[in-house]
């Protein structure tokens, strides 16, 4: 890293309940210089929580290009900035990579602050095999195009895992059940907020479980692998 330069850290906030901060993130949020957010109306809720007063840019997918280049130059006079999003871990189904790779390229140090992960919590309280996994992130909007992804991952024995939207949850569950089969899975909703809410059985059952609900809210799916 050359002399001066600033340092980037990527910081891991709550998905939901904002009391699941990590001690080490708020320290580096009350250090930095800049928070670059994915929407900073919804950082500013933590900051003023913690009472942490920093100057705050958005960087989200519709601006990351710009907005990176523009975050570089601050990296570059030794400003340190602090990557975050709205939930969870920047870069993992989130804005952030052009940034992170961006720095990086720029010879600008790195630092990953960890923190709550709805992917960890809901393999964990799943009941299926947390190792080994794949995380998937989002599945295609439409139904051929994620169909076609599932008939890829059928033949794995891995615990699938997807994010999904609560307007395509129905039709992502059949989906699933045509394509992999009758498989056990789990709806995790809303991981640690007010209305937690974690639905399990087989594919089938969790199909006429939700067919006539109004589901809201952020959704991980697990799904069992291949049977042995």
């Amino acid at each position: 890293m050359s002399a001066g330069h600033g340092k980037l850290f990527i910081v891991g906030t709550p998905i939901g309940n904002l009391e699941d901060v990590t001690l080490r993130a708020l320290r580096v949020l009350k250090g930095v210089d800049l928070v670059a957010a994915e929407d900073t109306r919804h950082t500013s809720l933590l900051l003023s929580r913690y009472e942490i007063h920093k100057p705050l840019v958005s960087c989200h997918e519709f601006n990351e290009a710009k907005r990176t280049a523009e975050i570089l130059r601050e990296l570059r006079n030794g400003k340190r900035v602090a990557l975050v999003s709205d939930a969870g871990m920047p870069t993992v189904s989130d804005p952030g990579m052009r940034l992170v790779q961006a720095a990086l390229d720029a010879g600008i140090s790195v630092e990953v602050i960890p923190g709550p992960s709805a992917i960890t919590a809901a393999l964990a309280g799943c009941g299926l095999p947390a190792v080994p996994f794949l995380f998937y992130g989002f599945l295609p909007h439409k139904s051929a195009q994620r169909r076609k992804v599932l008939t890829g991952l059928a033949p794995l024995p891995f615990t699938l895992m997807f994010f999904e939207s609560p307007y395509r949850l129905q039709k992502s569950l059949v989906d699933l059940k045509d394509v992999l089969g009758n498989r056990r899975a789990v709806v995790a909703r809303e991981l640690t907020k007010k209305f937690e809410e974690i639905l399990r059985g087989d594919l089938a059952s969790l199909v006429k479980m939700l067919e006539n609900r109004t589901v809201k809210g952020e959704i991980t799916l697990v799904v069992e692998g291949r049977p042995e």
